[in-house]
Order: structure tokens, then sequence, then C-alpha cells
């Protein structure tokens, strides 16, 4: 789980900022030897949500022309997928993105959402458009708000907003075209 394989020649100076604004250069600075830390074969001694921001420090890093997150926030807290949405909006400027995400909260600002069931797509637009149909997406977006409210409300985190029930879509997909937007 070395942030450089993103760009094997980047200085330090690189690696920090990539690490920063994927939120673990802090975490990062704990570790016996900050940097140099071994954290063992596949990220071992590492959190599902380090591994993921090591991952998307390594994708700014590597600064691709295309972009594709998967789930790319799906272990996070509510304020670390916050600060990396920021991030990787900043990262996915002027290039083409493709998110695949059951959490919508991170694809609200893509420029076109895809529902997909069964590996055929039931509905398509944007975030706004998709609610105002009133089908499986503004469902699946209501289900999470609430399930979020309900989270807060008792106190715990969304990091476990819940997968599509039997019947609904199995998938969403987004994209952006190299506006900026997620």
């Amino acid at each position: 789980y070395n942030i450089q394989y993103g760009k094997l020649t980047a200085p330090a100076a690189d690696i920090i900022s990539a690490a920063k604004n994927a939120d673990i250069h802090d975490r990062i600075l704990t570790f016996p030897d900050a940097y140099d830390t071994q954290v063992g074969e596949r990220g071992l001694r590492l959190s599902g949500g380090e591994k993921q921001r090591i991952a998307i420090a390594r994708t700014i890093l590597k600064d691709p022309a295309i972009v594709l997150l998967d789930e790319a926030t799906s272990a996070l807290d509510t304020n670390t997928e916050r600060n990396i949405q920021a991030a990787l909006a900043r990262v996915c400027a002027n290039r083409t993105t493709l998110i695949i995400a059951h959490r919508l909260s991170t694809i609200i600002h893509a420029d076109e959402i895809l529902v997909l069931k069964e590996g055929e797509i039931i509905e398509r637009g944007n975030h706004e458009a998709l609610l105002a149909q009133a089908g499986f997406y503004a469902s699946m977006w209501q289900q999470q708000l609430e399930n979020r409210n309900n989270n807060e409300s008792n106190g715990e985190g969304n990091n476990n907003e819940p997968r599509p029930p039997p019947g609904q879509p199995n998938g969403v997909s987004a994209f952006g075209h190299g506006h900026g937007h997620l």
C-alpha cells in the first residue's frame, strides 16, 4: 500500500500533497516510521478506510486522464467522505470520471447517472431528474436519507448505508464529463 505506486518517480512533496488531499497524511504521521512504515502485504495493518484513502492518494498522484472509482468511499465515515469528495472533485476536473456506487450521496453532482438492475439500464439522468421521476433511484435516495437520519439520531455514523433490497436496482453508475463534478 505504497502511495508512490501511483507514480514511481514522484518527489516526496507530491506524495505528501496527495496524502493530504486524500485525508490520510495525519494518520500516516502516527505510524512508527511515518511514510516509511511497513503495513504488511495488501495493507494488512490498515483499516478498510485507510486502504481506500491510500488508493485515492495514488490516484491523485498518478493524475490520470480517466478516473474510475468503484465504491471509492464505502468504508469511510461521513466527515472523511466529505473531505475526500472535495479532493476528488478537484482531481476529476477536466477529465472523464466513472463512479460505481451504492451510497448515492457520492454521485449527486454527476453529469449523468445510470441506474442498473441485473445488468440493464432502468433509469438515466442527473440527480434532480431522477428524483423527479419518482422511480427506483428516488426510492433508494429516500431510503438512504431515512437510514442516515435514523443513524444520526441514534449517534451512529452512516458508514454502512444499505445495499438495495431484492427487486431494487443493484448498481448505480455516474459519469462526469470533465466539468469537475462527480
